[in-house]
């Protein structure tokens, strides 16, 4: 049974000394670390540490923000140690969850991350509705603008090819359009926008 431990600083400026003193003296036998922000997907050292672990092992951090770009985040990569037989353990929050304690804060972790989760959807939802109402269009701007719609279909109805339509009409962007946007226009999936 390993105890791994992981610690981040934000920027190459900043020390690790704090986070891995702590580490150490707390006993973990290996340390991982990644000197990039918590926001990063992509963390090299904190993806050694998790593959380093095995069952009955215990990651260590020095604080859960250190783990973590979310509250959402930090609850599944907990959640999936706990899955794997893996113990999470934060030492300046006291969280470890090989105890009943511990096993109870990260029930509650969850339950905060997933009301997180919810009240971004509403909060993007009313926001779409609020745009909705007042007549906004969502979404991608159109590749064509009216008058350019408007041409299409008129060299549609005299019988030009889709190819031949988009090699004459210009889009907003100067460039001439792909015949299968075209077809999109011509089919109203495109609507246009002043």
């Amino acid at each position: 049974m390993a105890v791994v431990g992981y610690a981040r600083t934000s920027s190459q400026d900043q020390m690790l000394d704090l986070q891995t003193d702590a580490l150490t003296a707390a006993g973990v036998e290996r340390i991982f670390a990644d000197q990039a922000s918590g926001a990063r997907p992509d963390r090299p050292g904190l993806d050694a540490a998790l593959s380093a672990l095995a069952p009955g092992d215990t990651l260590t951090v020095w604080r859960l923000d250190r783990l973590g770009r979310s509250l959402a985040h930090l609850s599944d990569t907990i959640h999936d140690l706990n899955r794997r037989g893996i113990g999470f353990r934060s030492l300046s929050e006291s969280i470890d969850t090989t105890t009943a304690a511990g096993r109870l804060v990260l029930h509650m972790l969850g339950a905060f991350a997933e009301f997180e989760r919810d009240l971004a959807r509403e909060r993007i939802g009313a926001g779409i509705a609020a745009a909705r109402s007042r007549g906004r269009n969502l979404g991608r701007r159109p590749t064509l603008a009216p008058d350019q719609i408007a041409l299409a279909q008129r060299l549609h109805a005299e019988g030009e090819s889709l190819r031949q339509i988009a090699r004459t009409v210009r889009g907003r962007n100067g460039k001439h359009p792909s015949p299968s946007t075209v077809a999109a226009c011509l089919s109203g999936r495109q609507r246009p926008t002043g």
